[in-house]
């Protein structure tokens, strides 16, 4: 989701989250509690309450091309020449949550020594032990059992997917990794989504106890406080995949070369 704002003063960075969307890579949904499945929330017709919750399908990269065009009319960010060839062989630029940790590197939040030492670990990862071939995270079928239904003779078998969560320490926001088939490929998927609640967001009106507006966006703001999410998201979707682990310890080099010319 793009920048909306960088204040090289304080150090903080705005990025704008919408709040009428209930399809695409952000989406206002209610739940009891983090363990519990997440509804979509239609925000118009609706008020706000303390069950609602962001999930951003939140990526590292972007692609060459249409949507990349797209993202620069609306984006603040300078990094755009930043570019980088990815395990899929497609050129890409930084974007999302490799952005974040570039201007964090830049304010001297996220140290080089800190970046060197996550890619020291992400390099030594071996591949049983990411998230895509753990026996942990494998999906599940159970066998086929008979069972009648409607005069029909029916086999039912039950397919478990697993679902991993992370806390980030005390903070109410969250990482989820959902694990599915790949759609055009053979193998699991594992997808990570950044959950955290509305009351994280900052907005000109408080939006419990209220709809929200036609096309109205609110703010998730990173700064000093919170930016070790940004590097251990990094860390987390360096090991879900093999192509995930290649491109995230490329993203790593590129800042720690840029930051050692321009930073220090």
């Amino acid at each position: 989701m793009f920048i909306e704002k960088i204040d090289y003063e304080k150090k903080e960075i705005f990025i704008a989250i919408p709040l009428t969307t209930t399809t695409g890579k952000i989406r206002v949904k209610t739940r009891d509690n983090i363990y519990g499945y997440g509804v979509p929330f239609a925000s118009k017709q609706n008020k706000f309450t303390l069950k609602n919750y962001i999930e951003w399908q939140i990526g590292f990269d972007i692609e060459i091309g249409k949507e990349y065009n797209e993202k620069l009319k609306k984006d603040l960010t300078t990094i755009k020449n930043i570019k980088f060839t990815a395990y899929n062989g497609k050129k890409k630029y930084l974007y999302e949550l490799s952005e974040y940790l570039y201007y964090m590197v830049e304010f001297g939040i996220i140290k080089i020594d800190e970046l060197k030492k996550l890619k020291n670990y992400l390099s030594s990862l071996k591949k049983e032990n990411l998230i895509e071939k753990h026996s942990h995270c494998q999906i599940k079928r159970t066998h086929p059992q008979s069972e009648k239904i409607n005069d029909l003779d029916f086999e039912i078998l039950k397919i478990e997917y697993p679902q991993l969560i992370y806390k980030f320490k005390n903070y109410e926001i969250i990482a989820e990794i959902t694990i599915r088939e790949k759609q055009k490929a053979v193998g699991i998927q594992p997808m990570l989504y950044f959950c955290f609640p509305i009351t994280e967001l900052i907005s000109e009106f408080s939006l419990i106890g209220r709809n929200a507006k036609t096309k109205e966006f609110a703010y998730f703001k990173f700064d000093k406080k919170n930016a070790f999410i940004i590097l251990e998201t990094m860390k987390i979707f360096g090991m879900l995949s093999v192509s995930h682990n290649f491109d995230i310890q490329k993203i790593l080099n590129i800042i720690i070369k840029d930051a050692k010319n321009d930073f220090q």
